[in-house]
């Protein structure tokens, strides 16, 4: 989608049930990760912006899909942040039917970006979250995120590591990611434009 703005941003809206999805023409880019993976701040990198997806100190505050209008042309979707402890039973559950919910339409799907973190081994949740994009058939990439806090050398091999746990087909591209300094941005931003 060449000539976006992405300094164009909105806040549009946050869903708290099925009711409140967009079901638009515009084409939406859909955010995955655990509760304290740096799924803000990575929306704020592609972005430029500093604050504007809601950086929270406390993991587990996103408990809505939250729309984020890209100059008028799509959508960024932040899905709420699954795999945090301390949230209460009922808070999960409704997280679960909301994710099903979502999911259970693909077509509310044109990219999906699941984020997970560099330094450990995918978690059982974000193999669940994985296996969500692959069922819904719509192209998705995972971003390895923080790989400015591991060295070099085994930021190369992430990768190949995340690939084999999520048991991800050759078609996804994993990307080793820094929201803090900017690594994989323009090799993200261009497989969300290849798709828009």
């Amino acid at each position: 989608m060449a000539g976006l703005n992405l300094n164009n941003a909105e806040f549009v809206k946050s869903a708290a049930s099925p009711q409140g999805f967009v079901r638009d023409s515009l084409p939406r880019i859909v955010f995955a990760g655990k509760s304290n993976v740096g799924k803000s701040s990575v929306i704020n990198r592609l972005l430029n912006r500093k604050n504007f997806a809601r950086v929270g100190a406390t993991p587990g505050k996103t408990v809505h899909v939250n729309y984020f209008r890209i100059d008028g042309r799509c959508w960024f979707v932040d899905l709420p942040g699954y795999g945090y402890a301390a949230v209460a039973k009922g808070e999960r559950d409704r997280w679960a039917k909301l994710m099903e919910s979502f999911f259970a339409e693909p077509e509310l799907i044109t990219f999906g970006i699941l984020i997970v973190d560099i330094r450990h081994k995918p978690t059982a949740d974000d193999v669940t979250m994985a296996e969500w994009f692959k069922n819904t058939g719509r192209p998705f990439a995972v971003v390895a995120n923080k790989s400015d806090k591991i060295s070099k050398t085994a930021a190369s091999a992430a990768p190949a590591t995340v690939r084999e746990a999520l048991g991800l087909p050759e078609e996804v591209p994993v990307i080793a990611f820094s929201a803090e300094k900017g690594t994989g941005r323009d090799e993200l931003l261009s497989r969300i434009f290849a798709n828009i």
